[in-house]
């Protein structure tokens, strides 16, 4: 009697813990939705379209593509820069799609897609401040968004410079236009899109030349999930084999856009990035 007393609690353990790790793509097909978290302040990766009021962009029609790829609807969640990855490893979102930088420091904490964009980390600074060079912000006070990589990036560039935070990069940028530091860090696409809003006014300002880092950003993955990674890899390289990633790059970041790239340096065919 004793024997099956244990036998069963056993069993009942064993089955517990089953149900705790179930698969987290049947998850996903079984409510029927893919929850994507979002910043929704980051033109043109993901913010609010001011007509429709809804959060479109780069990142988005990459998640729709996911989402139609496992055959479910895609929910998007904003969600703060710093919450990124907390959120996904606390299960409230099933991926970030949130410019979310691909480092060998978050691969212990959170699993990745293959690279969706490459970009270089720069800095802008007022005319007016005689900058020329990234050294010269050593002692002087700079602007970046909290909880990415800017921060560590610019100390590391400029050990002696003073960083102040903000929780979105529009508040960041303001900031600067309101004197509140010399200069502001942030990816390339995402600064010379705020560059390009200045209008006349960016004859007032220099994006300085030295990137701070390269940076491959990708969607997050929670951490073991390898059936869902497997299906985000599948749909982005399907994206890239038929010619729509490319579409969608030149969409959002093309010639005809503020971003003004004319060429895309990157494919979504690999998720390694350098030591």
């Amino acid at each position: 009697m004793r024997i099956r007393l244990i036998a069963s609690l056993l069993a009942a353990t064993f089955g517990l813990a089953g149900l705790a790790h179930a698969d987290q793509l049947a998850d996903i097909q079984k409510k029927g939705e893919l929850v994507v978290g979002v910043l929704g302040t980051d033109e043109p990766a993901t913010f609010i379209d001011p007509k429709t009021r809804q959060i479109v962009g780069y990142e988005v029609d990459l998640a729709n593509a996911i989402a139609k790829k496992i055959g479910v609807k895609t929910v998007l969640k904003q969600i703060a820069v710093a919450a990124r990855i907390p959120e996904l490893q606390q299960g409230h979102v099933d991926l970030v799609a949130a410019g979310l930088t691909h480092n060998k420091e978050r691969e212990a904490q959170i699993d990745f897609s293959l690279t969706t964009f490459v970009t270089g980390q720069k800095a802008i600074v007022k005319k007016s401040s005689g900058i020329t060079e990234v050294t010269q912000l050593a002692g002087k006070k700079v602007l970046t968004i909290r909880g990415g990589t800017q921060e560590p990036n610019i100390r590391k560039a400029v050990p002696n410079v003073e960083v102040v935070t903000f929780d979105t990069s529009q508040q960041a940028f303001q900031a600067l236009q309101q004197g509140k530091g010399v200069g502001y860090v942030d990816d390339e696409a995402a600064l010379l899109r705020s560059y390009a809003k200045l209008g006349t006014q960016k004859a007032q300002y220099v994006v300085l030349k030295q990137n701070l880092s390269t940076e491959a950003l990708a969607i997050g993955i929670k951490k073991g999930e390898t059936g869902l990674k497997a299906v985000v890899d599948g749909a982005l390289r399907e994206l890239e084999t038929s010619g729509e990633a490319q579409k969608i790059f030149f969409k959002w970041y093309g010639p005809n856009t503020a971003s003004g790239f004319q060429t895309r340096d990157f494919k979504l065919d690999s998720d390694k990035i350098a030591e």
